[in-house]
């Protein structure tokens, strides 16, 4: 029997040296800064319980921790084992402090850390040492120890523990360091926590140490912590003592003792191959490794989907955000930007992102917008801005990019002619794309379907459905962009004349001349109800609308049966509750416009046609949205084939457009990306939606991570203002209504919502409207006056405050409420 080894013995392996000793003595011999000692066996453990081994594992069963740690302190260390340790430490010098430390065989097993379940003992000093073994020996069986094997299956009767005894750095400063960032799972960065004293302040969680990220040789981002307490040697072990005031602010670390350490555990983790979790200690300048284990439960590897890194811009999620508000798979982001490219001229404008992806969700860059308003000297664009993407938060400034006017005005320009022309162009042709593009789109699934090679597959979308994609892009550009001032300054108009009441209750009945593709679908479930269309007809008619309707990813209603069975669940909702709202707000609009007529009737014929005009490009701009939303139905399609004929289903949807392609022709190197992009999508689907306002480098990982995160905006600059204990918005709908608050978190969880309650929820589209029938009021974070939850809830007259920012971060389920559509107010009444 070997009782003792030396640290870097080549026998010291996980059997005999424990999980902590085999990697100490892994790191020993190759040449890392170890300090000095040796492995006490787990030989000479078994030869220390020999005598007692049953009774400890009928007490472990029984999880008797108490009895096993009366039996080891019934028993000394067998004079032999005891002569042979109180030799090696001598070998060590006189009277020298050392850190006992237990080492078990079940630790650090993949997938599991036993980091914490044994015993530590620090500063022991000669005939001190045999009894802090024993003690290492009895931790083994502590209560957290038999639990923590019994959770993971480790069977008790299958483990021993060895210690390991080392020279004990007097550290003047401590901590751990992982070689690969642990939030975010970002392999090109190590994380340093550091603190003053010994370690174990900072591994037993009792302050908060400093964190400084290095990365490519450099430190990229530094905090220093408030360390109230470090743990340090006295004449009899440790103790955890207040840090001097001069130094609990002060970095423990300068830049260059980061990057060294840094390179270190670069050397750490070439040993292993794989990221690693490192102890380390300094003292006179000098770093020492303590322990290093492989980190657990470490994200997989990703990539990084995030346009905000490039510069100090705002960001909002307003808007086009709304209408695609899911993390799009790198298929769904390449058609989005073919889109946004052609719906939004202005995101070809040279040198500028218009739009961007920030941890996978869509973005709209408001520093360009700002910039573009500010330079063509269009003042009145601001109150047109608001109207669409909301206010800001008062105090907020908005970042401008570093352009001079001239440099706007000369990229500006020549598009703007452009656009113009085009959009001239097209507008003649939408009446006749709205007619035939449902029957196109049809024909071209039908068409996906019948394809048979993927080579003929690829020629099918370059042929025919991207440039119908872009064709519908187009016809949207010209329906929103041939009336879009109308929209805006139409409403403005009628309020200064009608009041504010009035004029939201002229500006609905968009439907009565036509249906307005926003109510499509509520109204399409009303028909089916009574029986006077098919669910085959719903589907073709209504199918490509919903919550996730941009996603590729997802299932559309027109696919899904379940989702048509669960909306007419309730058909009162969706029949009696529909058409009594509608007809409670044609009585408005009339007795609104008898009102007008008395008070102004010279305007009365002017107005009715600037109302006209209003409600004809309010449908043709929502037809144009719903026959995009129909083509990126037939995308899906063309995605979903593609996985059946390349046979890798669902790993297509992580591929971008030109790499599917390469696929369908029979380039599988692109298959070799597939992994990270999953991880990375699965990772970004997992955090809460981003704020909806952003200024500058957002870290979505860890922005998720910190409790003290706003829902409502991040701002990279600091100095964010207080959120506001109201809740206030745009007026979205008029009407006052007094009721219980529901929040609802996503659209999957609408049959929450109960007749009645008050909506609260952070946006919708028309993936939500067959709720609203439902709903006595619809309060948002995100909106404006002009996006989905208004423009619905006003043809419907439910009242609606829209753009709140802060509603689902300040209400509550079952709060009583009194909500202000014409204000845009919500009070808390109880």
């Amino acid at each position: 029997m070997r009782t003792v080894l030396p640290l870097d013995d080549t026998t010291a392996d996980l059997a005999t040296a424990g999980g902590k000793g085999a990697s100490l003595a892994r790191l020993a011999r190759a040449g890392l800064p170890v300090p000095r000692g040796f492995h006490i066996t787990t030989d000479a453990y078994r030869a220390f319980v020999s005598g007692f081994r049953d009774e400890v594992l009928r007490a472990a069963a029984g999880g008797d921790a108490a009895t096993i740690a009366s039996l080891f302190a019934a028993h000394e260390v067998p004079r032999e084992s005891a002569a042979d340790i109180l030799a090696a430490y001598a070998e060590l010098g006189e009277d020298v402090p050392v850190a006992v430390r237990s080492s078990a065989t079940a630790e650090d097993l993949p997938g599991m850390s036993f980091a914490g379940q044994q015993d530590t003992y620090l500063n022991v000093r000669g005939d001190g040492l045999l009894d802090a073994v024993r003690r290492c020996w009895a931790s083994l069986w502590n209560a957290r120890a038999i639990a923590y094997r019994e959770q993971h299956g480790v069977p008790h009767d299958d483990v021993a523990l060895a210690v390991v005894v080392q020279e004990l750095v007097d550290a003047d400063a401590a901590g751990v360091m992982f070689t690969a960032d642990p939030v975010a799972g970002a392999r090109d960065r190590t994380v340093i926590n550091a603190s003053w004293g010994l370690g174990e302040a900072v591994v037993g969680g009792q302050v908060t140490p400093d964190t400084i990220t290095v990365s490519g040789g450099s430190v990229v981002e530094a905090r220093t912590g408030d360390k109230t307490v470090m743990t340090v040697r006295t004449p009899g072990g440790t103790e955890d003592r207040p840090v001097p005031g001069d130094l609990r602010d002060a970095p423990v670390l300068d830049d260059a003792q980061a990057v060294e350490l840094a390179r270190v555990g670069a050397r750490v983790q070439d040993l292993y191959g794989v990221p690693m979790d490192v102890e380390w200690a300094r003292r006179d300048g000098a770093f020492a490794i303590l322990q290093a284990r492989p980190i657990t439960n470490l994200r997989p590897q990703v990539e990084e989907w995030n346009d905000s890194l490039e510069g100090g811009c705002l960001w909002t999620g307003g808007n086009l955000g709304e209408a695609i508000p899911d993390v799009m798979t790198p298929i769904t982001w390449s058609f989005v930007r073919v889109f946004i490219g052609e719906a939004t001229p202005f995101s070809a404008l040279p040198g500028v992102d218009l739009v961007g992806n920030i941890g996978g969700r869509f973005y709209l860059n408001l520093s360009a917008v700002h910039t573009i308003a500010g330079a063509v000297g269009v003042r009145r664009l601001t109150g047109a801005i608001e109207q669409i993407f909301g206010t800001l938060p008062p105090g907020l400034d908005v970042p401008l990019l570093p352009l001079t006017r001239w440099e706007v005005i000369k990229r500006v320009a020549p598009l703007s002619v452009r656009v113009r022309r085009r959009v001239r162009r097209h507008a003649k042709a939408l009446s006749g794309f709205l007619a035939t593009a449902r029957r196109t789109t049809e024909e071209l699934r039908e068409r996906i379907a019948a394809t048979g090679s993927g080579p003929g597959l690829a020629d099918l979308l370059e042929r025919e459905l991207l440039p119908h994609l872009v064709t519908a892009s187009r016809m949207l550009e010209a329906a929103g962009r041939q009336g879009g001032a109308a929209l805006v300054f139409t409403r403005q108009r009628l309020r200064r004349l009608a009041g504010d009441l009035d004029a939201e209750a002229i500006l609905t009945g968009v439907h009565a001349d036509g249906e307005l593709a926003s109510l499509g679908p509520v109204l399409g479930l009303t028909r089916l109800a009574r029986g006077e269309i098919t669910r085959d007809e719903f589907a073709r008619a209504y199918g490509h609308r919903g919550p996730h309707e941009f996603e590729l990813s997802f299932r559309r209603p027109g696919e899904d049966p379940a989702w048509i069975d669960a909306q007419l669940a309730g058909p009162a909702d969706v029949t009696a509750g529909t058409e009594a709202l509608l007809e409670r707000q044609r009585r408005a609009r009339e007795e609104a416009w008898a009102r007008f007529v008395m008070s102004h009737p010279r305007k009365e014929a002017r107005m009715r046609a600037r109302v006209r005009h209003w409600a004809a490009v309010v449908r043709a701009r929502e037809s144009a949205r719903s026959e995009v939303v129909r083509v990126f139905w037939a995308l899906r399609a063309f995605a979903v084939r593609a996985g059946e004929l390349t046979g890798r289903g669902d790993d297509v949807f992580h591929l971008y457009l030109d790499e599917l392609l390469a696929l369908l022709r029979g380039d599988e190197s692109v298959l070799g990306k597939v992994r990270v992009r999953r991880a990375t999508y699965e990772l970004y689907a997992s955090l809460p939606p981003y704020p909806p306002l952003i200024v500058g480098p957002f870290d979505p990982v860890r922005w998720a991570a910190d409790p003290a995160r706003r829902s409502d905006l991040y701002d990279a600059r600091g100095d964010l203002p207080p959120v506001s204990d109201t809740v206030t918005g745009f007026p979205g709908a008029p009407g006052v209504v007094e009721g219980v608050v529901r929040v609802v978190p996503g659209p999957e969880d609408g049959d929450r919502l109960k007749p009645g309650e008050i909506l609260v929820t952070t946006l919708t589209n028309v993936g939500w409207t067959p709720m609203f029938p439902r709903a006595a009021a619809v309060v948002t974070d995100m909106g404006a006056p002009l996006s989905h939850a208004s423009i619905v809830a006003r043809e419907l007259g439910i009242p609606a405050v829209v753009g709140t920012r802060n509603a689902t971060t300040r209400l509550r389920d079952g709060d009583l409420v009194r909500v202000d559509g014409e204000r845009g107010t919500v009070e808390l009444l109880t």
